[in-house]
């Protein structure tokens, strides 16, 4: 909000364009495979070619005596380095599941690092790495979160820990409802696959004893702490920096063997030393996500009224505990639940290990998978009870009267508290918009004419604005240059524009004048980087809260220099002028800066710098909700589902650049319909991974995208949590694809509850158009 009072322009609410575009546009980003340094060392990672098994072996010989190469190392050589550990969690007991940098006795997924060589260029450390010979006795792969658990070492086996959550009487819903609805749905494995894979140099410099590492993303500091801890230094001697990244999705940034290798490296090895991921190391060894498998039920009334819900699912984590912990599985039993009333709720999540690469979060992690499942029985309620698919869902949504809507539950360790919303009014805009009846009109038209059209909707609740806390530094120096240094991560969300609006329209300068510093931990000592959909709020209200801070400081010291009272005086365009204007002096921001320098005759006992700290706290997330409307026609050749027409409906709470929000919707879109159609890890009895190159692992292109795409957005329902009403928007467009593609695959079929599983099977539609030809020609 501008404060109260001032000339200066409105920024929070415009289309402007994006601050970071520049550089990338003229060819000027440098990305982790952009950075080199003089006698650096490329490091190669040897990689288990079996599923599961026990090390006999590894022989390096081979490669130790091959010119150029400089070290050879097996887990013996990094014995003292602990596994790498997960961020804060209220699920206990998963320590003894974190993964070694380096394969310690046993292997448990194809990919997993069992060697790394060190040699002078990259090209002769890949063909080193083809001499390390290890021999491993082969065990049977698991592969079935399903199954029953087997032993992971003595004394533990593969299910780490069950989630269980509920609050009311389930079994008195149950006996008394009119109806009971039971599905088996599940989602598949797929994840981010950004367009840049991984990489990370890392330098020692020994005449300041700082170690550096360049290509870190997301989650900077929190890397550079743990780093340090598993390598016995102050976190003060250890700097990581972002530099540009090619997508994120949840993905990249998070910690992984290979950072903490080449970090090894450098110290040990005394010489730079860069690791860069090629596609196939990507595919298998990057995080995977989201395969779940639900059995749930929903007891009803015989108005199609939720009484209870009951859900036991399998959460397929991969052959280790990664950074994320179980905050998937527990993000979806916490938040399955959506827009619905539902008075009685039990959920038992089994987080479970398999012989796969290891999963953690993607975009709108635990939420996609819990939306198509929660989805997927409104939808079966619906039929059941014989009323539309809009009516059912109407008759259970949460009331905006009803907000703060507080569940009995907790996700990411905060309780659940719907802090605002108008669900059944975004529900009306969003048909509104698209048009719903004459939509469903011309599909009938359609399918008259022989076409296999359908029409499917799916609503959603996001979460977002996860603490505890955000601080950013704003300083103007005496050239007038405004410097905002945040620890909040860019991955290509266009982060630095927000924040630049934000204290633009806060200070009352052009946000172009506005420089942010991001992704380096050696000029803010804390951040939370850029995951949960929390950048625009924590970091945004931070920035508000520093940027207010300024301008009292700057109006306080004008007034001085001005012989004026504060309260006469505005900012406006970067000089603190007389309000009501006139010919009457002014004074810059640049000149006030100076008058508040160390060394000015001016400056008293006052403490120097026109700059200040902006802290925000913040003890619940925040929830913005939306609703995904699909219209599709089936190929009855082949089985494909080409999306003709999509709309997303999101409410933001308050939009702080409309033009970023619609490009995080429609890219997120992409995402959820390349796990609702296409993407995929599939693997065969062995473990051996099927998708290691795009030719299997199938990706959304522009040709598969909607020809249209519509994104309505909307402010009906501020957040009361921060001071701008702000709401996350990085999620929502990938959070209902499943959902909303999934009925309308079913609509077009004319078979409702076809759909159990994403991504939709082209042969499995087939299959049910030949029989639906048979039985109509019987």
């Amino acid at each position: 909000m501008v404060p109260a009072g001032t000339n200066a322009p409105r920024l929070i609410g415009q289309p402007v364009a994006r601050l970071e575009d520049p550089p990338l546009l003229r060819g000027e980003g440098c990305f982790a495979g952009d950075v080199s340094f003089p006698h650096q060392l490329h490091m190669r990672v040897v990689r288990a070619q079996v599923a599961h098994g026990r090390i006999l072996s590894i022989d390096t010989q081979p490669a130790r005596a091959r010119p150029g190469v400089v070290a050879v190392w097996t887990a013996a050589d990094v014995a003292e380095v602990p596994p790498i550990p997960f961020r804060a969690t209220k699920v206990q007991g998963l320590e003894a599941y974190c993964q070694p940098v380096l394969a310690r006795g046993v292997v448990r997924y194809v990919g997993e690092p069992l060697a790394v060589v060190f040699a002078n260029d990259a090209y002769a450390a890949e063909d080193v790495a083809d001499l390390v010979v290890p021999e491993i006795e082969e065990r049977p792969a698991l592969l079935d979160a399903g199954e029953p658990p087997r032993e992971f070492e003595p004394g533990r086996d593969t299910e780490p820990t069950v989630i269980r959550k509920g609050y009311g009487d389930v079994a008195a819903a149950f006996a008394a409802a009119a109806h009971v609805i039971e599905l088996d749905l599940s989602v598949g494995r797929h994840s981010g696959v950004p367009l840049e894979c991984r990489g990370a140099v890392a330098r020692y410099d020994a005449s300041r004893d700082v170690l550096e590492m360049y290509g870190a993303a997301k989650k900077s500091h929190w890397n550079r702490d743990e780093m340090a801890r598993m390598l016995g230094r102050s976190p003060s001697t250890f700097h990581l920096y972002e530099g540009h990244v090619g997508g994120g999705f949840g993905v990249r940034g998070e910690l992984y063997p290979e950072d903490v290798l080449v970090c090894v490296a450098a110290l040990r090895l005394r010489r730079p030393v860069k690791w860069i991921e090629d596609r196939r190391e990507n595919l298998v060894a990057t995080n995977h996500s989201r395969q779940q498998r639900h059995r749930i039920a929903a007891a009803v009334d015989a108005e199609g009224r939720i009484l209870g819900i009951r859900d036991q699912f399998f959460h397929d984590q991969g052959a280790y505990v990664r950074t994320h912990g179980a905050r998937v599985a527990d993000m979806a039993a916490g938040l399955l639940l959506g827009p619905y009333r539902v008075p009685a709720y039990e959920v038992a999540g089994h987080f479970r290990l398999t012989n796969k690469t290891p999963a953690a979060t993607y975009r709108s992690p635990g939420r996609y998978e819990t939306t198509f499942v929660r989805e997927r029985l409104m939808d079966a309620v619906a039929q059941k009870v014989g009323i539309d698919a809009v009516e059912v869902r109407r008759r259970n949504l949460v009331a905006s009267a009803e907000m703060p809507y507080a569940r009995p539950l907790d996700a990411l360790g905060t309780d659940v508290v719907l802090d605002s919303g108008d669900y059944a009014g975004l529900l009306g805009k969003a048909l509104s918009r698209a048009g719903w009846d004459d939509r469903k009109a011309e599909v009938a038209r359609r399918r008259a004419s022989g076409e296999i059209v359908g029409l499917g909707l799916g609503m959603f609740v996001e979460k977002s604005g996860l603490g505890p806390s955000d601080g950013v530094r704003l300083t103007v120096d005496p050239s007038g240059c405004i410097e905002l240094v945040t620890g909040a991560g860019s991955v290509g969300q266009g982060m630095e524009t927000a924040l630049a609006q934000i204290c633009g329209e806060a200070l009352g300068v052009d946000y172009r004048r506005i420089r942010v510093v991001r992704g380096r931990t050696d000029q803010i000592e804390f951040g939370n980087g850029a995951h949960a959909s929390r950048v625009t709020v924590m970091s945004g209200s931070a920035t508000q809260i520093a940027a207010r801070a300024v301008r009292e400081k700057a109006l306080a010291a004008a007034a001085e220099m001005l012989q004026a009272d504060p309260a006469d005086l505005d900012l406006v365009d970067g000089r603190v002028v007389r309000r009501g204007g006139g010919a009457r002096a002014s004074v810059g921001l640049d000149e006030v800066a100076r008058h508040l320098h160390p060394s000015s005759r001016y400056i008293g006992r006052r403490p120097p710098g026109l700059s200040a700290e902006g802290w925000f706290y913040s003890d619940h997330m925040n929830y913005p909700y939306g609703v995904h409307i699909a219209q599709v026609r089936l190929d009855p050749g082949t089985g494909m589902v080409h999306v003709e027409r999509y709309l997303v409906a999101y409410d933001v709470g308050r939009a702080v650049n409309p033009m970023l929000i619609d490009g995080q919707i429609v890219g997120g879109l992409a995402q959820g319909l390349g796990g609702a159609l296409y993407e995929q890890f599939t693997y065969d009895a062995q473990g051996q991974p099927l998708a290691t190159t795009f030719a299997d692992y199938l990706m959304v292109t522009a040709r598969e995208m909607p020809d249209t795409v519509d994104v309505l957005i909307t402010e009906d329902a501020p957040s009361p949590l921060n001071p701008l009403g702000l709401k996350g928007a990085g999620e929502g467009g990938t959070n209902a694809a499943g959902a909303a593609v999934a009925a309308a695959v079913d609509d077009a079929l004319g078979r409702p509850g076809f759909v159990t599983a994403l991504p939709v099977s082209p042969a499995r539609i087939v299959a049910a158009l030949a029989t639906a030809r048979t039985g109509a020609a019987s």
